[in-house]
């Protein structure tokens, strides 16, 4: 079986996957990938499963040696690969020897990249999942993010691999401003309508304050009826909730099973993705859609995955 040795971890490099579902009755977060479909892609790629695990890297790469040969993918945020200090392709199956190294040199857009080993990455599953989830310390590589001197064992590759790309169309294209499509939140009629004109009509910021939780965002604030908070109730991936502040919150794939704010909308499943992107500075719009189109959008990109 094929091992790499990281030689430098980036600034936050996990091992995720879809994320691990069935588990938040006993408040389990879901974790996995920010970026869900730059996972599927990278994986595709290289022959495996859509749903295996990927190393997940945010903002600067990691640097990792290869012992046997292997084939890997990298999609999502741009950081300029290198394999042995030479440019190489992303959303494309890469052919690796032994001995190689791969690097990362620079960001130029998006904010999180995944690379994909043919083969999967031969860790546990916990809970039905190999996703790091780090406030709980588990799953991924003992429950952390990588650091200098790790070793992971690759998955066996049952079969030999072709060489393919994603169609240009299919590439996302990363920019510092999003408009997030959004449906209405369970709680919208307990805000004014100052406030929902403020959450439709303004432009919000992404602060500091953002991690794989959840992304706090500045701008006019969001105006409640009353107050800002309800019985504590479940929270999916994109739910935007405003506490009493006013600054609404977008949660992520590392958001807490319930919360106790009020829910105002929730950012449709195909935008996803693209908040996983954006940077700290960035800026953000709403724009609110029926779910009827919501699902159709989901329907339309599952059949996207093709690959020339």
């Amino acid at each position: 079986m094929a091992k790499i040795k990281i030689y430098n971890p980036g600034l936050l490099t996990t091992i995720q996957d879809l994320g691990r579902f069935g588990y938040q009755q006993y408040g389990m977060p879901v974790s996995g990938a920010m970026d869900s479909y730059s996972l599927k892609l990278a994986n595709i790629l290289v022959g495996n499963k859509a749903s295996e695990a990927c190393f997940e890297a945010t903002a600067i790469g990691p640097t990792i040696e290869f012992d046997s040969k292997a084939f890997i993918a990298i999609c999502g945020a741009d950081m300029s690969p290198k394999l042995n200090g030479a440019d190489i392709d992303m959303y494309k199956t890469i052919s690796i020897n032994s001995g190689d190294k791969l690097s990362f040199e620079s960001l130029e857009n998006g904010f999180r990249t995944y690379i994909a080993f043919a083969g999967g990455i031969d860790i546990p599953v916990v809970m039905g999942s190999k996703s790091t989830y780090l406030r709980g310390k588990i799953g991924g590589f003992n429950g952390r993010q990588l650091k200098f001197g790790d070793e992971l064992l690759l998955g066996k590759v049952e079969s030999s691999i072709d060489i393919k790309h994603i169609s240009k169309h299919q590439i996302p294209v990363y920019k510092n401003h999003f408009t997030a499509r959004i449906i209405a939140g369970p709680e919208v009629g307990h805000f004014t309508v100052s406030g929902l004109t403020s959450l439709l009509n303004s432009e919000f910021t992404l602060s500091v304050q953002c991690d794989r939780m959840g992304y706090r965002l500045a701008g006019e604030k969001i105006e409640h009826k009353l107050s800002s908070d309800i019985i504590s109730s479940g929270i999916s991936f994109g739910t935007i909730q405003v506490p009493a502040h006013g600054e609404p919150i977008i949660m992520m794939a590392d958001r807490q099973t319930t919360g106790g704010y009020t829910r105002i909308a929730n950012v449709i499943y195909v935008d996803l993705p693209y908040l996983a992107q954006l940077q700290p500075g960035d800026t953000i719009r709403f724009q609110e859609i029926k779910l009827e189109e919501a699902h159709n959008l989901i329907q339309k990109q599952e059949k996207a995955f093709n690959l020339e």
